[in-house]
Order: C-alpha cells, then structure tokens, then sequence
C-alpha cells in the first residue's frame, strides 16, 4: 500500500498509528469472523480438482490476516502444494509479516514471493514480462484507497485469476462512519495518501460496469470513539490523527473544520450506548467470480 512516489503508505510512525487504530477497532477480529464464515465453502469450490493452489496477497501488511486465510487453505486442503505471492509496499510492514511466517510451521510450508512495492509497479512489471502468473485467490484488504485507479486495479487484478478463482476484496461499507466522514470533508481530507475516498459503493459500481459476477457480504464493527471529545485524552487525539490521516489532528484544521468534524463524528457516525459513542465501522466483503 503506497501513498506518495518515493513513500510508502505504512512506514516509520504511520506504521505505529496504523497498529493502534487496529488495537482500538478490533478491525482484523471482525474481518477474521467473516472470512472464517465465508472461506471455507468458497475454498472447497475454487480447489476443486486443482492439483495446486497460488494465492495473491495485495496490500497484505504486517500479514495477520493472510496468515490466517493461509492456514484455512491448508486445512481445507491438506494434501495440495500452496504458494504465495505478496504485494505489499511497506518494507517495514513486510518484515513484519517475515518474521510471523519464520515462527509458523504451517507458514513455512508455503513458498513465499515477496514484491515489496505499490501495486501499479506490480501490474508495469507483470505486464512488461509478458507472461502472467495467475493466481486460484487474490485478495485486496483495505488498499483500494492508495491505487491510482480504481477500475483498472480491479479489471487487471481479476484478469490474473485462474479459472473458478475468486479476487475478494474488504473496504469500507457505504454509507458507512468512514465513508460518512470522508465524503463530507473530501476537501479536506483527500490531500495526502488518499487522493480519492472510496467505498463499497464505488467497488460494486465498478463490478456492474465490467458486468463481474460477485456477492457482496457485510462485515459489522463498531467501536468506542468517546475519547475523541475529551480534548486532554492522548488516545482521543490519537484517533483523531488517524481518522484524519494527519500527524497532528487540532493544528492541521481551522477551528470550525475541527468542530464540524467532532459533530459529525458523534452525530452522523457514530451511535450513543451507555454513554459511549460507537463509531460505525462498518466494512463490506466483496468475492468477484473469475
């Protein structure tokens, strides 16, 4: 996942930021619960009498969640020869996900490909060779937002699938608290790493348009985000950046932005329960057919 020419998206403190946000949303836990749910049926249909399986992963990160999407593939089939290609454009995040593979047993079993760049320069390189490995699984967990462009990410991606594969790719719901937030201040907002806000509305519009087969499947989260409204709470400021995509979230706006953001959050996006305000986090799973 790359934000600017030279930098990625999740290095040095981003790297930091994106772990807490992770900590403080149970993001991956919900994401883990769907794909856990859906998976395994859809393994069974995509490995039917293949005699091998390649996986792709696309803005893998740190790699929990292919990690275990790895080992739901080995459990489904145990018998097949697995591999493995990641894309992913942090260095830092990559050695990461390095390091959980050399203390799995299972993960060792897997011959890893590592291509440590933004997925554009994954499509120039796969496209200058002229030959394309194609791949049973891919997968693009909230990454959509960093691609230069949306429709040809998703047209090149699903054309690496291998007959009966399946491309599914996580993003943020419609309508969602993300979504809310990012659209209203696209102006604001959409400055830095994320030129153009995207939603599942945008993928599924892109699907139709290519006349793609695809289910699509909610994923629920929601998380407590009072702390935002306490203006001394460390925490509170450390959503806020994050929310924001800012280092500094109270010096980077004018007072009426920052107020207007805080009223749309607890108002617009967010839901009150026992004195909490849960934001709505909701994400949108979406597996395309080859």
């Amino acid at each position: 996942m790359a934000a600017e020419e030279n930098q990625t998206c999740y290095e040095g403190s981003c790297v930091q930021s994106f772990q807490f946000y992770l900590e403080q949303s149970g993001e991956h836990k919900a994401i883990l619960q769907c794909v856990e749910n859906i998976l395994p049926g859809e393994f069974k249909r995509i490995g039917a009498g293949k005699s091998s399986l390649d996986v792709l992963g696309v803005g893998s990160g740190g790699g929990e969640l292919d990690a275990e999407m790895l080992r739901l593939l080995q459990s489904t089939f145990s018998a097949l020869p697995i591999s493995a290609d990641i894309v992913e454009g942090s260095a830092q995040l990559v050695d990461s996900f390095k390091a959980s593979v050399a203390k799995s047993a299972n993960l060792q079993k897997i011959p890893f490909v590592w291509h440590i760049m933004k997925s554009e320069e994954y499509e120039k390189q796969v496209k200058a060779k002229g030959v394309m490995k194609r791949f049973d699984f891919i997968h693009m967990i909230q990454m959509l937002y960093y691609v230069d462009d949306l429709a040809e990410a998703i047209k090149f991606y699903h054309s690496l699938l291998k007959n009966n594969g399946r491309l599914m790719i996580v993003i943020e719901a419609d309508k969602g608290g993300w979504d809310t937030l990012w659209r209203t201040y696209e102006k604001e907002l959409c400055i830095d790493a994320v030129t153009e806000y995207r939603s599942s509305g945008d993928v599924v519009a892109c699907l139709k348009k290519h006349g793609l087969k695809y289910e699509e499947h909610v994923i629920p989260n929601t998380f407590d985000i009072t702390e935002c409204f306490s203006p001394s709470s460390k925490i509170g400021e450390r959503l806020l950046n994050f929310f924001t995509a800012k280092d500094h979230f109270h010096q980077s706006f004018t007072p009426e932005i920052r107020a207007g953001i805080l009223d749309l959050l607890r108002n617009k996006c967010s839901t009150e329960k026992d004195g909490k305000t849960l934001f709505n986090s909701n994400l949108s799973c979406i597996l395309v057919h080859a």
